[in-house]
């Protein structure tokens, strides 16, 4: 438990991952929400030096904009979660890993998954820190 400024709050432990999406970065949808393609507007619980993009990693909730899908989902913000990424990184086992696409999987306001279907593979990391994502994984690598 670690006390800051009078609240208490929960130590989430988050391996160091290899930042490979930056805001503004246009990234794929891999739940069935009907949204296809988001842009990443805000990196949640990031504290970065001034001047500097903030990136997001696998693992982390970011804030997106949707700029293809259905009509009546465009331009309508959302929370997600980043499940796969490009670049690539390092396992605490010493092995690498890297995913053909970025992606992201749709939040509703209180932290569930708001799709019932994920298609493709679901990073370790994002699967360990979120439990929901990991409930409606078919492949968890």
């Amino acid at each position: 438990m670690v006390k800051r400024g009078g609240k208490s709050t929960v130590a989430v432990f988050k391996p160091r991952i290899s930042k490979g999406i930056p805001t503004s970065a246009i990234v794929d949808c891999a739940d069935n929400t009907g949204v296809q393609k988001g842009k990443v507007i805000a990196v949640f619980g990031l504290k970065t030096r001034r001047r500097r993009l903030p990136t997001a990693s696998v693992g982390d909730m970011v804030k997106i904009v949707v700029t293809s899908g259905k009509t009546e989902l465009r331009k309508q913000l959302f929370n997600a979660v980043i499940i796969r990424q490009r670049k690539p990184y390092r396992r605490p086992d010493g092995s690498w890993i890297c995913f053909e696409d970025n992606a992201f999987v749709v939040l509703t306001p209180e932290g569930d998954v708001k799709g019932t279907e994920i298609y493709g593979p679901v990073a370790k990391e994002a699967a360990e820190r979120w439990p929901k994502v990991a409930a409606l994984a078919s492949i968890i690598i």
